[in-house]
């Protein structure tokens, strides 16, 4: 689903020769990553539900293989202890393979924004489990805004 915000109030989509400034659509496409099933899936529906793309995967080898294809993904939501590679090591790797994916890391074990930032993985916030579906989007819905403004991902975590 994609959220389209119109020139101005009552605008009328544009002629084709008025060209597209006018007309700004922009979708935030999330990974989610997470080893447990149920999470993925309970995450997956209640975000594409308020408007994200949305894609799922279950290993952090599987995240990479995903992040190197289209479509393009603008965050990464990483559940933090996961088998093999774990979600600060997999945040590393995509800082550095794919700079402008940015990463938010949940689990169940709380972190403070010091110790995420201490983690030097480029994450840009962190979600304890569990939480609540609203908050989580309006939470990574703020946390994407600045990759459809232009801007750069951060390469600290100011949670």
């Amino acid at each position: 689903m994609k959220v389209c915000r119109a020139g101005g109030p009552g605008a009328q989509p544009p002629e084709i020769d008025q060209g597209p400034a006018r007309w700004r659509c922009s979708v935030t496409r999330v990974l989610i990553v997470d080893d447990e099933e149920n999470q993925r899936r309970t995450l997956s529906i209640g975000l594409k539900l308020d408007g994200f793309e949305v894609s799922t995967a279950s290993s952090s080898v599987e995240a990479l293989r995903q992040l190197g294809q289209p479509p393009e993904i603008d965050l990464c939501l990483i559940d933090l202890m996961m088998p093999g590679l774990n979600g600060l090591e997999l945040a590393r790797q995509i800082r550095r393979l794919h700079p402008n994916v940015r990463v938010v890391l949940c689990s169940a074990y709380h972190l403070s924004s010091r110790q995420v930032e201490r983690a030097d993985c480029g994450a840009v916030g962190f979600i304890p489990k569990p939480f609540h579906l609203p908050e989580i989007c309006s939470f990574l819905r703020a946390k994407a805004s600045a990759v459809h403004d232009g801007g750069p991902a951060p390469s600290a975590a100011p949670c």
